[in-house]
């Protein structure tokens, strides 16, 4: 019920033809911008706080531009950006405009390669500096790279120390800058062979230039500087003398697929996007491995490279709980399953008695797990009525009526509440600031039965809480149902992300908050103590061999336990309606997403030593800020 900022999209196009080719059989040598734009507004979801797109013309002569970039802020950037471009064409004559080869001479973005990122930002840093794609220029075409991604690298003091050591100054302390000017670095040295080998050959001049740009090798530059990367990622670029390249972190956290014909090679965050912008099928998109580096020379060549070893896999879950769009074949049956593996435990908090129960859902993005919820239920029920037949059946012969009411029970299943407004931030005080917030959503009068029907509400998370007591439990409590159960499609969020979702510090989970109310309650104040010792003893040791001792916070507890603090802390005063909170297990999160086994925000165990690191320092930091003045 609280919407999470997470991890970005990006979106590659390489067109394989000359421009003229696609005015001829498309009616204009825009199809790949035009594509690029469907890709991104298909993306919206991944990121509204940010766009940017960059392009490559090929073969530009000296003394031309040949690298251009666009970018913009906020939920509208994707429009800006494409209105900007387009409006650069709208006082050209239709005869003109409609000439490729006079476009490829004379018109921005008039080129073969396109690169479009969406920004959610995960860092806090919003200001258009930020925005993706980054660019690093030189009078070199090869030298020149165009840089955007979806990540979040761990060890960002690490590559910057490495860098420095160059003799590099990076201008900004942020991982984006750093990559960028690792990746450049190293750019420069796989030029700087090339011009050795050419000099070695006996060329010279504009031959060398040529021989320099045919011959630069993306996948040099990236096994030379991905090894030091520990994070989530998937990262995307392109030189100005026309490689293009993406890759994708050993461990797969990030997720990026990729299509290619005869006349095209294009890269998105998300395998819908591409079936729906190209029209294909599922099986004709394929996925970029872990580890793979997926590559396009100047000259057109695509190969898939192992740039580093494939890991054992750890997918993000939450791609598949609710970041990723719906519409996906795969997302949308497990986002099903997620939510009918919960009908067991449901049945056991309305007491059985799914007759008097109305099921629903908040937000719109629980809406498929909701109909998982129902199809669990309706099974459950169809099991009911094939028993209760067969019973009346060998005592007697049923009557209509009979019949009747067995075949007549139903699933009762409503639209419980609307998105109502957008709370606007002008409005800055707590009290009238709360009090519009408990007004972001209203509900539909009259669909339950005021003290007899339970109401049945899931989501896809249940993380901060924070929505649920200022706003959802109030006004579900304007129906008067007998019971509230609020179910959760994921499990407990209990440890901090450092792979690309907003989740960063320990205090923002309630799961971690009841956990320490639970404690303090109990007068085991040494636990924390103890947890906190741990962690600042293996601050000096290499990530490699840090521990998660935050684990032992949860340890004592059952995940009901928690479940039931999370209650009494999110109850806002004078609502007295039995509260109940469901949760996924670990086990029903993997059973229904078997092939995204990344749980590290549930279960504490991260993919990579970097996460491990920032988990560690997250704890210090939240007992010496946070604990210490409870």
């Amino acid at each position: 019920m609280e919407q999470l900022k997470h991890e970005c999209g990006v979106a590659m196009i390489r067109l394989k033809k000359p421009l003229e080719y696609y005015q001829q059989k498309y009616g204009t040598w825009m199809y790949g911008l035009n594509k690029l734009y469907l890709l991104m507004e298909k993306q919206h979801n991944r990121g509204q706080e940010g766009a940017g797109m960059a392009c490559v013309k090929m073969e530009a002569e000296p003394g031309n531009e040949y690298m251009f970039r666009e970018r913009a802020m906020g939920s509208g950037a994707i429009g800006e950006i494409f209105g900007t471009v387009h409006k650069q064409f709208s006082e050209i004559p239709s005869d003109l405009l409609a000439d490729a080869s006079y476009a490829k001479k004379n018109f921005p973005f008039a080129g073969e390669i396109y690169m479009g990122h969406l920004r959610y930002s995960t860092t806090g840093k919003r200001a258009l500096s930020f925005v993706h794609p980054f660019m690093r220029r030189n009078n070199w075409r090869a030298k020149n790279l165009c840089l955007c991604g979806n990540f979040n690298l761990t060890n960002v003091d690490e590559i910057f120390d490495s860098i420095s050591s160059f003799g590099q100054h990076p201008r900004v302390y942020s991982d984006t800058f750093i990559l960028l000017e690792q990746l450049g670095h190293r750019l420069d040295r796989e030029s700087e062979r090339l011009f050795n080998i050419a000099l070695e050959d006996d060329k010279h001049g504009r031959e060398i230039t040529q021989y320099i740009e045919e011959n630069i090798d993306m996948r040099n530059v990236l096994k030379t500087s991905a090894p030091m990367w520990d994070g989530g990622y998937v990262i995307c670029g392109m030189t100005g003398s026309g490689e293009m390249f993406s890759m994708r972190d050993p461990w797969g956290i990030r997720p990026a697929f990729w299509y290619q014909d005869d006349e095209i090679l294009v890269v998105a965050s998300e395998r819908p996007v591409l079936q729906t912008a190209f029209e294909l099928e599922t099986e004709q998109v394929k996925e970029l491995e872990p580890g793979q580096a997926l590559v396009m020379n100047a000259s057109g060549q695509v190969s898939l490279s192992q740039i580093l070893p494939a890991q054992t896999k750890r997918a993000c879950s939450f791609e598949r709980i609710y970041f990723s769009r719906g519409s996906d074949a795969d997302i949308y049956e497990e986002r099903k399953n997620l939510g009918e593996q919960l009908t067991e435990r449901i049945t056991e908090a309305i007491d059985g008695d799914v007759a008097h129960t109305v099921f629903s859902f908040i937000p719109n993005t629980a809406e498929v797990a909701y109909y998982g919820m129902v199809r669990g239920f309706i099974k459950a029920l169809n099991r009911q009525k094939v028993e209760e037949i067969c019973k009346i059946t060998r005592d007697h012969q049923p009557t209509a009526e009979e019949i009747q009411r067995i075949i007549g029970m139903y699933i009762r299943s409503e639209k419980i509440a609307w998105k109502d407004i957008k709370l606007r931030t002008f409005i800055t005080e707590g009290n009238q600031r709360n009090d519009l917030a408990a007004h972001v959503y209203d509900i539909t009068y009259g669909s339950i039965t005021p003290y007899e029907d339970n109401l049945v509400v899931i989501d896809d998370s249940i993380v901060r809480g924070t929505t649920l007591k200022e706003s959802i439990i109030r006004i579900l409590d304007r129906l008067h149902p007998k019971k509230i159960v609020l179910v959760s499609s994921s499990p407990q969020v209990r440890y901090p992300d450092y792979y690309g979702i907003d989740m960063a510090q320990m205090d923002e989970f309630i799961a971690f908050r009841a956990a320490i109310e639970l404690i303090i309650e109990r007068g085991d104040w040494a636990r924390i103590d103890d947890v906190y010792r741990r962690c600042v003893q293996q601050k000096s040791l290499p990530k490699e061999e840090m521990k998660n001792h935050v684990k032992d916070i949860y340890a004592p507890f059952s995940d009901e336990e928690i479940s039931q603090k999370m209650v009494e802390m999110l109850r806002p005063v004078g609502i007295d309606t039995p509260i109940e909170i469901v949760y996924q297990s670990l086990e029903g999160l993997h059973k229904a997403c078997p092939n995204h086994s990344g749980d590290w925000y549930f279960s504490g165990d991260y993919p990579t030593p970097g996460g491990l690191k920032l988990l560690n320092q997250a704890f210090i930091n939240y007992y010496e800020n946070v604990y210490k003045k409870i």
